[in-house]
């Protein structure tokens, strides 16, 4: 897998991840599930949508 996602982004991604994630165990729903995507294309600098469209926000 090459790196398509930025930093910033990247951390972006992690933290919105872990609200999501943290919301849906504080009011008991399963829509956290949701918040693994963010927080799993954050964690490997990876975004498949990103790939198909061909955008890149890595400065490399």
């Amino acid at each position: 897998m090459e790196i398509n996602i930025g930093s910033t982004e990247r951390l972006l991604r992690i933290i919105a991840g872990v609200v999501i994630i943290g919301l849906d165990l504080y009011f008991q729903s399963w829509w956290g599930v949701i918040g693994l995507v963010p927080l799993l294309t954050g964690l490997f600098r990876f975004c498949p949508l990103y790939k198909m469209l061909g955008m890149n926000t890595c400065k490399r």
